[in-house]
């Protein structure tokens, strides 16, 4: 894709390769008979396909949730993951390439160096936290405006105590503000990561979510199947378009406390108007990383002031 020129711009061109980050776990698909050792639930979940290769029926939330329960405690020992009823759901593969990605940024391939790291938007699934912090064992942050969803999150880490001295919760009390309230005076981070509601409205979400459905040619009577999401997760005023806006002119004013602020962007559309912005505001650095799962190809932009 072609960017905006600057002198301060460099842009991760990556190959069409049908592949996960080298480091990342899933690179050859789901060992199903290894996932339900370690987690027995999965089994009544798990069929043979027309392909004669094991599955579980995607179209199913309870599956899929099972299915990521099962990633979670056999890849990376992090028990009792669970999320209420119409949260979003994560697939592990890409959640987890974002933060093998975000390493690659900063230089690190292991654990053996101290990373703190700010997750805005943490979720009721906690997925960056408790993957960065299981990978790579760094120190995350992570905040939210929605209490019960941090409450999710700190019943997790009661069920893995390493990881609650890893992962702090925040409550950011003001929906406006991002990075204000939450990043303490004479706090550092290393990153921060986000992945931003993605529609403008509940209508918005639903319509793409229905597409999704027909083009996979599934069928149900009840269109809002497997369409989980809080509203904070999944749509807010103004879509991920403004959600970017207000992030990174937020980011401008806390530039002195976090090394890279990072996003994934789901919609293309989006990525020159963000880019010009953080130009605009004087970065010194900016980077898209272009991750590919399959056909899917994520978007991530990273700038940095210093």
């Amino acid at each position: 894709m072609a960017l905006p020129t600057h002198p301060n711009l460099k842009a991760t061109e990556r190959s069409a390769k049908k592949r996960l980050h080298p480091r990342n776990l899933h690179n050859q698909g789901y060992d199903f008979p290894s996932l339900i050792s370690s987690y027995p639930q999965l089994k009544s979940f798990v069929f043979t396909n027309d392909f004669g290769n094991l599955s579980v029926d995607y179209s199913d939330a309870e599956a899929v949730k099972q299915l990521n329960a099962a990633l979670l405690a056999h890849h990376y020992q992090i028990k009792g993951w669970d999320i209420p009823d119409g949260v979003l759901c994560p697939p592990i593969p890409g959640r987890v390439d974002y933060i093998h990605y975000i390493a690659d940024l900063l230089g690190v391939s292991d654990s053996t160096k101290s990373i703190r790291m700010l997750d805005v938007g943490i979720g009721a699934n906690g997925i960056y936290s408790l993957l960065a912090s299981r990978c790579y064992g760094w120190q995350c942050v992570g905040s939210d405006i929605n209490e019960a969803s941090l409450n999710n999150v700190a019943t997790i880490l009661k069920k893995n105590k390493a990881l609650e001295t890893q992962i702090t919760l925040r409550h950011q009390v003001n929906p406006h503000q991002i990075f204000e309230g939450i990043i303490k005076s004479g706090e550092f981070y290393d990153v921060s990561v986000c992945n931003p509601p993605f529609h403008a409205s509940a209508e918005e979400a639903l319509k793409t979510h229905q597409q999704k459905q027909h083009n996979l040619k599934l069928q149900s009577n009840n269109p809002t199947l497997n369409f989980g999401g809080m509203a904070a997760e999944l749509w807010c005023n103004g879509g991920e378009k403004l959600f970017l806006k207000k992030m990174i002119r937020e980011s401008q004013q806390f530039s002195a406390q976090c090394h890279w602020f990072t996003s994934l962007v789901s919609k293309i559309e989006n990525v020159k108007p963000s880019i010009k912005l953080i130009q605009k505001l004087g970065a010194t650095e900016i980077k898209q990383i272009d991750m590919q799962q399959g056909n899917k190809i994520t978007r991530v932009i990273a700038w940095t002031f210093q």
